[in-house]
């Protein structure tokens, strides 16, 4: 019978969800809901320099908004509990117990500072950085004579130089290391809490997790950990080492590119279903783009993975994506995003009821990339536009101002009507033999103060025809004032 899967997202409670983290989360979500499978999220909060969010407060918040939700984990339980690492410590320390009872682990004193020389001297004779084994040479009388002096140490792991250990990779198939190639690494810090390395082994192995889905700057780590999952004589977990996304100078994202976090995202108006779907998508081949987090689940292919170290971002993609997604938006799921986002800059966007608001939504939605389009696509309605002469002038040839003028004075009457407005417009040009254009470009201009944006029609419609006309009047006047 094959094992159930599961899989785990595992961050450090940072206070920040960049984009390589919801990756990972999303890709884990979608194959545990694929494979029927067991979806964990783990804290791991073991570095207090990096807790700047030690409940997680906010990787539980994303992944709820994401609609990536957990099977297991803070605040829900599980049968693996307790769920952050730093409640775990009696576990790290038993399972530490044994590798000391195999004699596979020993205790390193030396210092930060030593341990820089030695780097220094390696690197200057053009040779791997790798410890030197010196503390594994220690007589039983010199360990206690530094532990007599109470000098600190870490618990190094004895890697087997002579092994080479296997991993299956999704992406790359069978994936060997040369142990003669890594350094016995650390499983404890200096104040005697455990390195990410060995926390992560030991919850991946006690939490029976199957498949590992995780950054290509974590195959490294793999190595050394497969050594650790060997020494215990436990199976290892199937892996898939994704690309790592870069920015488009081919470097890894950074907090200096636009979108490196979740929050930047969510503030600039991104949606939870486009960035779910660029991030599923991205640096792969698929014949329909636009697809739904339950479409995903039934579509996206494991067995087909590309083996590239790096993946573009691409923010004009996701903008591409996240347009069509508010253009699938239903009316009522639109209004409820864009409500508090006009609120919070035009306090009269209180008093307009759902449905006149709605209207004003739909009529501008083509017009949004991300919600918080909706605030300049919407700002002529709340705010009269200040136009110039010079703005007048820029749309209009001046021999056609006169004309422009009497054509939209003598017609004026005709608002209520937005259609018959719009014909007598239309009528008015053939019969003076001007541009419909300029007529329509000096209409826009006077009700919204820019030549570009919905209809005639929707402009009147949005705006009435008594506050369509004061808008004209107004115009009308500054072109009467300045023309020479």
């Amino acid at each position: 019978m094959t094992k159930k899967v599961r899989v785990r997202f595992a961050p450090a409670p940072t206070g920040t969800m960049h984009l390589g983290n919801i990756r990972t989360a999303l890709i884990n979500f979608i194959f545990a809901r694929q494979k029927n499978g067991t979806f964990i999220l783990r804290i791991e909060d073991t570095d207090p320099e990096r807790n700047f969010d030690p409940s997680g407060t906010t990787i539980i918040e994303d992944l709820k908004w994401l609609d990536l939700m957990y099977d297991e984990g803070p605040g829900i339980g599980g049968p693996y509990a307790p769920y952050f690492q730093s409640e775990r410590t009696i576990l790290y320390e038993e399972k530490l117990k044994i590798l000391q009872e195999k004699n596979l682990v020993y205790r390193c004193f030396c210092t930060q500072e030593e341990l820089e020389k030695k780097c220094q001297r390696q690197r200057a004779l053009k040779l791997p950085p790798r410890y030197d084994r010196t503390c594994l040479q220690l007589t039983k009388e010199e360990i206690d004579q530094f532990l007599a002096k109470k000098r600190l140490f870490v618990w190094r792991f004895k890697l087997n130089h002579h092994q080479t250990i296997e991993i299956t990779d999704l992406a790359h198939g069978t994936v060997r290391f040369d142990l003669n190639n890594f350094s016995d690494f650390p499983l404890t810090r200096q104040n005697g809490s455990f390195t990410y390395l060995f926390a992560n082994f030991v919850d991946d192995m006690v939490m029976q997790i199957t498949h590992i889905f995780r950054g290509e700057d974590h195959l490294s780590n793999t190595a050394v950990q497969a050594a650790l999952f060997s020494a215990f004589n436990r199976p290892l977990p199937i892996y898939w080492h994704m690309p790592i996304l870069c920015n488009t100078d081919g470097k890894k994202l950074s907090k200096r590119d636009f979108g490196f976090s979740l929050r930047d995202l969510k503030e600039a108006g991104f949606i939870p279903e486009a960035i779910n779907n660029y991030l599923a998508i991205i640096g792969g081949s698929f014949e329909k783009e636009i697809m739904s987090l339950a479409t995903l689940i039934k579509t996206f292919n494991f067995d087909n993975l590309h083996t590239t170290g790096r993946i573009t971002y691409d923010v004009e993609k996701l903008k591409w994506i996240n347009r069509k997604w508010i253009d699938q938006y239903k009316p009522e799921e639109l209004l409820q995003q864009c409500r508090p986002l006009l609120e919070a800059v035009y306090p009269t966007a209180k008093k307009i009821d759902d449905k006149k608001l709605n209207s004003l939504l739909q009529i501008i939605k083509t017009d949004m990339t991300t919600l918080n389009d909706c605030v300049s696509a919407l700002a002529f309605y709340f705010e009269k536009p200040a136009i110039s002469f010079a703005d007048i002038a820029a749309c209009i040839n001046n021999k056609n101002m006169i004309i422009v003028s009497h054509i939209i004075k003598n017609n004026l009457s005709f608002l209520a009507d937005a259609t018959q407005f719009v014909d007598r417009l239309k009528q008015a040009a053939k019969q003076k033999n001007i541009s419909l254009k300029e007529l329509f470009w000096f209409v826009r201009l006077a009700l919204m103060g820019t030549t570009k944006g919905p209809g005639i029609h929707e402009l009147i419609s949005m705006l009435g025809a008594q506050e369509s006309q004061q808008r004209l009047k107004h115009a009308l006047t500054i072109l009467h004032t300045n023309q020479p």
